[in-house]
């Protein structure tokens, strides 16, 4: 094991996550803090910053997270909690179905060689460059560089799909960068989790981990279709809109968690299971009177888990000692864009000559609108004990998602409307 010397930023970022990651970090018992008077409380902030951030023309999410760190100033939000627990069993769910149940198949199938290429091999490729980068500029382990690599590869659907909302894009860009993000999530989630496994002792053979991986994948997949085949059954002997709802929850976190208990991606499980409700169970399981409830209930949901999420992450950014890894930083934001630039513009080369061709415009959204947030956060916090820069790491992920928003988000919608990639108002949403 690494041990951080005395008097350099590690030996503090250690001291500090000592002193205060139990507390504000790591989340020991977070879910059993956050009662309803945080809850009220988040709730009433959120509908201000909602109204606030459409009139003024600030992105929600920034909105929230600027919100978050104010209330980080206030005993009332200093003990918020945030774990990989809470971002995963919690919020997750119902934002990553919610984005599913709005993918129509038909547009997903037809973007489906090319986001799974970006996804799969993006992730790779993109960790690649971040662990090289930090292993050679800062002298980390290859095992802590790895993990911070794969962690911040995979751009957040949490993030970004709340932002292309927001800025009614194209339907092409938009299900590209949203199904892109939804998939490279559940890919990093499975690095990650090897990376978890080499660093607990386990070998890592070609073999067993082509079976893990592809267990993880389909397992997840599997998983998602067995519960919401289950739930639309069920959905199809009554005409009940609340019981259908009801059976929709099921479907979401039932499927999210049944697979997380077999070792498998929630992430793939809760899309498998938000598209099949959303393609399939529109087609007589949902009764017709019910749908708009159903779609009217997950919009609410979404936005109270959104709103929650980044209020959370906006009050630990104010906690953390970002000033301690100045350098560490900016060079963690460099190699997060030139990992995700490596990933992008090589592999749309693939499919230049094809009906998938992706215009550069489209690529260089695909760059800088690749924002991170609750998914590196959630794997951040959860990184092994025995990790020598885990100190470095779950800082230097804040500092990283905070510029994500701040930065990125802030300026892609004027970027977006430069390169006219948005839908006319009162447009529909795509078929």
């Amino acid at each position: 094991m690494r041990y951080p010397l005395p008097g350099t930023t590690a030996c503090r970022a250690e001291a500090w996550l000592g002193r205060e990651g139990l507390k504000k970090t790591h989340g020991a018992g977070p879910m059993n803090k956050f009662g309803f008077e945080q809850l009220g409380l988040v709730l009433v902030i959120a509908s201000l910053v909602a109204m606030l951030s459409r009139r003024i023309g600030l992105p929600y999410t920034a909105g929230l997270v600027l919100a978050g760190m104010a209330l980080a100033l206030f005993p009332a939000g200093a003990d918020l909690p945030l774990s990989r627990e809470l971002i995963f069993n919690v919020f997750l769910p119902p934002l990553i179905f919610e984005a599913a149940l709005q993918l129509k198949w038909r547009r997903f199938r037809e973007q489906m060689p090319l986001t799974v290429v970006l996804a799969f091999l993006g992730v790779v490729l993109s960790a690649v460059v971040v662990a090289a980068g930090m292993r050679w500029a800062l002298g980390w382990s290859w095992l802590g560089a790895a993990f911070f690599g794969v962690l911040i590869a995979a751009t957040d659907p949490v993030s970004v799909i709340a932002a292309f909302k927001e800025m009614r894009a194209e339907p092409r860009l938009r299900i590209v960068v949203e199904s892109e993000s939804l998939l490279n999530d559940g890919v990093a989630a499975v690095g990650f989790a090897l990376l978890a496994g080499l660093a607990a002792g386990q070998s890592l053979e070609a073999g067993s981990v082509a079976a893990s991986f592809s267990w993880t994948v389909f397992g997840g997949l599997v998983a998602g279709a067995a519960v919401a085949g289950l739930v639309l059954l069920i959905a199809g002997r009554t005409e009940d809109h609340l019981v259908e709802i009801t059976l929709t929850t099921i479907a979401a976190w039932g499927s999210f968690l049944a697979a997380e208990h077999f070792n498998a991606s929630g992430v793939f499980a809760a899309l498998t299971a938000g598209m099949i409700v959303g393609n399939i169970g529109w087609m007589g399981s949902i009764s017709d009177a019910g749908r708009s409830h159903v779609v009217g209930f997950w919009e609410f949901a979404a936005f109270l888990a959104n709103s929650c999420l980044f209020i959370l992450i906006g009050s630990h950014e104010a906690h953390q000692p970002i000033a301690l890894f100045s350098t560490a930083l900016g060079l963690a934001i460099v190699l997060t864009l030139l990992g995700r630039a490596a990933a992008v513009y090589p592999l749309a080369l693939l499919f230049r000559s094809t009906a998938l061709r992706l215009p550069t415009t489209y690529q260089h959204v695909l760059v800088w609108g690749g924002l991170r947030g609750a998914v590196g956060l959630a794997l951040a916090l959860a990184l092994p004990e025995t990790v020598g820069e885990r100190a470095e790491i779950v800082v230097l992920t804040f500092g990283v998602v905070a510029f994500s928003i701040f930065v990125q988000g802030l300026t892609m919608p004027p970027l977006i409307r430069r390169w006219q990639l948005t839908r006319p108002a009162g447009t529909a949403d795509e078929d």
